[in-house]
């Protein structure tokens, strides 16, 4: 990486409200899924029937023992979104690492060994590219079930081809350049030149990229939670929380707007910081 990234400019251009802000949203959500317990006493499957659609805490019939409403079942709504950040956390993590692993090593195989490599593993990145992520989602529910499982398997197999289509480009020009003609020159294995001279200049692209893929990663999670293919009841889930507040959008609305703001506000808080990462590692604008 460039000197310049580290330079006081472009420290000053990252550390700006925008991001701050994004950060603190992102440290308030990975919070609440790494140690939900410390931030709200409240059972979020434990239902209450006699205490269902209370309004949030201010309204006529509200109480600060729920401070966001309950839900139709009587659960609390704040608990609920507390825990609920666990599994889009945990799912977009997951399979952002495992796709970004998968398509880094297809891109490197076949912008390094070119011909047949390029062709068959390019070719399957293709054909990856021709099936839509909820068919695959649905398909792979009916085979095994749906469950946090299948929406890891839902997001890597739909989420590495845009890794390696960049480590693959990154590598064809790079294949030419001096570094690694010597290090070719100097008997280095094919492994150790992508691993010790090749995936380090990768890292600053592959790390904006990972990051809009994290937040795509959460959507595509709430979406499959939504449909009933990703977390499966009682356990709560930002997704799923919405899919039962569809009848009640009218007479109890906090049950789906709260929910609905903390996909927004992670997700947008993610594209901020990746936004702002792009600016910084990216030479075009170190340069601008």
């Amino acid at each position: 990486m460039s000197a310049d990234a580290h330079s006081p400019t472009m420290r000053n251009r990252f550390w700006t409200p925008g991001p701050l802000i994004a950060l603190a949203v992102l440290a308030i959500a990975s919070l609440w899924a790494v140690a939900p317990s410390l931030l709200t006493g409240a059972n979020p499957v434990r239902t209450r029937l006699m205490e269902n659609f209370q309004p949030i805490a201010g309204l006529p019939g509200g109480s600060l023992a729920h401070p966001l409403g309950t839900d139709g079942l009587g659960r609390d709504l704040f608990a609920r979104i507390v825990y609920g950040a666990r599994p889009s956390l945990l799912v977009g993590s997951i399979s952002v690492v495992l796709a970004g692993l998968l398509g880094v090593g297809v891109g490197l195989l076949a912008g390094y060994f070119g011909r047949l490599w390029d062709l068959i593993l390019m070719g399957i990145a293709d054909i990856q590219l021709g099936f839509p992520f909820l068919l695959m989602a649905i398909t792979l529910a009916a085979i095994i079930g749906p469950g946090l499982h299948t929406a890891v398997i839902a997001l890597v197999l739909t989420g590495w081809v845009p890794y390696a289509r960049l480590a693959r480009a990154e590598l064809l020009t790079m294949r030419e350049q001096q570094f690694v003609q010597a290090a070719q020159a100097a008997g280095g294995s094919p492994i150790r030149i992508m691993l010790r001279h090749i995936l380090p200049n990768l890292l600053p692209t592959l790390i904006v990229v990972a990051t809009f893929s994290f937040a795509q990663m959460i959507i595509m999670e709430s979406a499959l939670s939504f449909l009933g293919l990703g977390v499966q009841p009682p356990r709560p889930s930002w997704g799923s929380m919405l899919s039962d507040a569809r009848n009640y959008l009218t007479t109890a609305w906090w049950i789906g707007v709260f929910p609905g703001i903390a996909i927004v506000a992670t997700v947008l808080s993610v594209n901020v910081i990746g936004e702002r990462l792009r600016e910084v590692l990216d030479p075009r604008f170190r340069s601008a």
